[in-house]
């Protein structure tokens, strides 16, 4: 996944600091991809939920707990932030199954 920029746009004079501006383009881009799929996760989620269709949302939990976790080891999301957000959205899917 490497993002291509053209030379011109670089600030950087040596090629230490070019090497840097392209790595961190590269990481920004696979970052951004993956909190993306983050956010995705939470919203279909929500959107379950939103439906009443529990197993739906069970299924949906597995896979998000799954992407909290990859963003939350990789310093996306702190540790606390995930378990934070995993800990509130199975409290919501509890609640939704016992009503």
């Amino acid at each position: 996944m490497r993002v291509f920029f053209f030379w011109k746009n670089i600030l950087a004079n040596s090629a230490q600091a070019r090497k840097r501006a392209r790595q961190a383009a590269n990481h920004r881009a696979r970052n951004m991809s993956q909190r993306s799929n983050m956010r995705t996760a939470i919203k279909r989620f929500n959107r379950s939920l939103e439906e009443g269709d529990t197993a739906g949302a069970q299924t949906a939990y597995r896979e998000l707990t799954s992407s909290v976790d990859r963003a939350a080891r990789k310093g996306l999301a702190h540790a606390n932030q995930a378990a934070r957000l995993k800990s509130r959205l199975n409290a919501r899917l509890k609640s939704q199954a016992a009503a």
